[in-house]
This record gives structure tokens, sequence and C-alpha cells, in this order.
């Protein structure tokens, strides 16, 4: 008789090198996750830092809204608004991602639009004297404060 794999337990609590190794994040990433407020541990008895299995997806997602371009300030936000004692759930991820859904679309605009006039302009029309009075006659733009104007909607009152 053939005997069956044991499956092993599954600890609830995981150690900082663990949950590292899990997500892909750096030990130091994790204590600054820490330390901004978006994850959570506590110490055991030896004074070392133990971590809830929950933390992993919480990991999984601060780095697809990092990636994103989302900041951390927001991802904390986001992420005050689910339960702390448990793992994320898909439902969660869809409240999560309608929150951050406009804002990715404004992102994506502006970037298009960069790509778009990459090659001829940087936003403000300084970077070719025969663009520049084109795009910004007398240095009109130059009122409205330093920096790119041009990609910038919120910034531009030239439309």
């Amino acid at each position: 008789m053939e005997a069956k794999p044991q499956r092993t337990e599954i600890r609830r609590a995981l150690s900082v090198g663990e949950v590292a190794a899990r997500s892909g994040v750096a030990v130091s990433t994790l204590h600054f996750y820490e330390a901004e407020g978006l994850i959570s541990s506590w110490r055991n008895s030896g004074n070392q830092r133990r971590y809830a299995r929950e933390v992993l997806r919480r990991v999984a997602v601060i780095k697809v809204a990092q990636r994103t371009g989302i900041p951390l300030a927001e991802i904390r936000e986001a992420l005050a608004t689910l339960p702390e004692k448990r793992t994320p759930t898909s439902t969660d991820w869809k409240k999560l991602s309608v929150r951050w859904r406009a804002q990715l679309n404004d992102r994506i605009e502006r970037l298009t639009r960069l790509r778009d006039q990459m090659d001829g302009c940087i936003g403000c029309g300084c970077l070719s004297l025969d663009v520049c009075p084109l795009r910004n006659p007398w240095d009109q733009l130059a009122a409205d404060g330093p920096g790119p104007r041009l990609l910038d909607p919120d910034l531009c009152r030239c439309k």
C-alpha cells in the first residue's frame, strides 16, 4: 500500500525573511511598508517580527498599485478601507481598482500626449526656436509658473 504524501501544516505567522522570499520584496522594503502603515506585524517572545499570512496579498496589492504609479499615500488610504485581519478578496481588489481607474486613465492620456509630442516639444515649446513662437508666443506660459505646461491640462490655460 502506497503512503499518501503528508500535508504540512500551514503556519499562520511568517517571519520577515519568509514574507520577503514569498513576495519578492526586500526585507528593508517590508520594514519601510510597515513604517508607512501599509502592513503590520507583531513581535514574538524572541522579539522577532511576525506577519500574518494575509500580508502576502497586501504586499501584492501594493506592488501592483506602485507599478501603475499610484503614490504610497493613496495606497495606504485605500488599504485602510480593507479589514486588516483577513486576506483582501477579489471583491476588495475590484473596489480598489475602481478608485484608481480615473487616475490611471488620466495618466495614460498624459503619457500618450507626451509620447506624441516628444520629438518636437517637451511640453513648454522651448526645445525648438521654430516651434516655440507657435506654441508659446512671447513666452506667455511663463506667467503660469515654472516647468512644462502644455502637456499638463491642469496647469495649461492655453487650450
